[in-house]
């Protein structure tokens, strides 16, 4: 593998004075800074885009990002002599924000509206691959409430039935309502946003998976890495996924809840639609659906003591969730349950 990094590295026109190797990846110290080598699995037109999404966003004086280095040969990828593709991007030294302080968590949602922000005046066209269909966060509720009634059902026929499974069937019933209304809420705005055709404010190129390990503080700034998984999608996801994480490590904190979405709205203001879509991504259960589903894929016969735990902590915040799901519920007027 030394070999094979070493001929990949003599394709870019840098000098690599010494390599450190990271988890599936290895970081350089070049003389045109620090880079990163790691395994590419998308496609070359995917690369291509990211590439150009990139170099927009640095433009754009958006911080600093992870922008993919370009070969010798101006190609966007560098591939070893059996065909596997690689990039060496950008890469930062700095710290992964601290979900425990509030400065940083406010820090980088105020970041991460300001990228939405500019992301929505990206010139380029869109790939098709790229665009998420309106209804394909509705199809994956509906397919994981379904598989929620199938572990109950699966639970239910077991004659012995361990802890786990005891704690699950007895608060399966007010989960599986909850996912229902939530489904029926998409159902119902997906209807009245075709019918009045004014979805499109809601939608713009999102990061796809930030969250704390992907923003670095920096002396100077913040960097924002890893945007493999950007999409043309609900801004609000992007938002969303991030809230989620904080807010479990938090007890659902009503006051640092309100003070997140605040930090976000005093750079990018969320419209009602908008609104709406965040609350369906935090109100559907999904980390219910995520604990039992995991049981359901693994041994029944031995159960984690992991999975009752985290289904119990899951049940002890849900309280605290639901005050916080119904704060944003009314604050954009649609039914909350």
């Amino acid at each position: 593998m030394y070999n094979r990094e070493n001929l990949i590295l003599e394709q870019y026109p840098f000098e690599v004075r010494q390599t450190f190797k990271g988890r599936g990846a290895l970081l350089c110290d070049s003389s045109e800074g620090l880079k990163i080598l790691k395994e590419y699995r998308g496609s070359e037109g995917r690369a291509d885009f990211l590439y150009q999404l990139l170099q927009f966003l640095e433009e754009q004086g958006q911080g600093h990002v992870d922008c993919i280095v370009r070969t010798a040969e101006e190609k966007t990828l560098a591939r070893d002599v059996d065909g596997t593709a690689y990039f060496v991007r950008d890469w930062y030294d700095g710290r992964e924000c601290d979900t425990k302080s509030r400065e940083d968590i406010l820090r980088a949602i105020r970041h991460l509206a300001g990228i939405h922000s500019i992301l929505r005046t990206f010139p380029d066209e869109i790939p098709d691959y790229l665009q998420v269909q309106d209804d394909s966060l509705l199809l994956e509720n509906e397919r994981h409430t379904k598989e929620l009634k199938k572990v109950r059902n699966f639970i239910s026929a077991r004659k012995k039935k361990n802890d786990f499974e005891m704690e699950f069937l007895r608060s399966f019933d007010a989960f599986y309502h909850k996912a229902r209304s939530v489904v029926d809420l998409q159902r119902n705005l997906l209807g009245q946003n075709r019918e009045s055709q004014e979805t499109e404010s809601i939608y713009g190129i999102c990061h796809g998976d930030y969250n704390q390990h992907n923003v670095l503080f920096l002396r100077h700034g913040i960097a924002v890495l890893n945007f493999e998984k950007a999409s043309y999608d609900v801004q609000a996801a992007d938002l969303a996924n991030f809230m989620r994480k904080i807010l479990e490590k938090h007890n659902w904190n009503m006051g640092l809840g309100m003070d997140m979405l605040k930090a976000y709205n005093n750079v990018r203001k969320l419209s009602h639609q908008e609104m709406a879509q965040l609350y369906i991504r935090l109100a559907y259960p999904e980390k219910f659906w995520k604990i039992a589903n995991h049981y359901f894929n693994t041994s029944k016969a031995w159960v984690c003591g992991r999975n009752l735990e985290k289904l119990e902590k899951f049940i002890s915040q849900n309280e605290s969730r639901e005050n916080f799901l119904h704060l944003i519920g009314t604050s954009c007027e649609i039914p909350v349950g």
